[in-house]
């Protein structure tokens, strides 16, 4: 009776971890704000006007470059796109991050294409690792209330 009541009360602990968890799972804008590393691309969105998207229903999934990955490119192009006058550009480069749906890494497979929100497609190479384009996934799958993060260690860019 004692093994009973204690595997019980555990299942219900268990349960109620899970839904509180659930319930204070922060959405993707949050979630790379918390995260720290991801200064410079939160601006970006910032910058581009896509918070409210990105913190809408969703489900998105969003390949982050992580500060370091914006400090690669050559010098000035992060100030350059943080412009005004290059917001359309700066959409079409952040865009290209998204794909629509919640997409976990067990859904990729090798050689897929996904469809971004930008519109072009971007290629997944699961031959050494993950994959996105030229970038790799260093992080996959943080989940958030309104899709997944997978962080990259490369910005990639859109055709033009």
């Amino acid at each position: 009776m004692f093994r009973k009541t204690t595997l019980a009360l555990t299942a219900a602990s268990a349960l109620f971890a899970t839904t509180a968890f659930a319930e204070s799972t922060k959405d993707i804008v949050d979630t790379a704000v918390e995260a720290g590393s991801f200064t410079t691309l939160v601006a970006a969105v910032q910058a581009a006007d896509l918070v409210d998207t990105l913190k809408s229903e969703g489900p998105f999934t969003v390949f982050a470059p992580t500060d370091e990955a914006f400090a690669a490119l050559p010098e000035g192009t992060v100030e350059n796109l943080l412009l005004p006058e290059n917001k359309d550009q700066l959409v079409s480069i952040l865009t290209y991050h998204v794909v629509p749906g919640k997409v976990m890494s067990t859904d990729l497979t090798d050689d897929m294409e996904a469809t971004t929100v930008q519109g072009s497609n971007v290629m997944i190479d699961l031959d050494d690792g993950v994959k996105v384009e030229e970038a790799t996934v260093v992080t996959p799958d943080i989940e958030t209330s309104n899709g997944v993060i997978h962080v990259i260690d490369t910005v990639i860019l859109p055709e033009g």
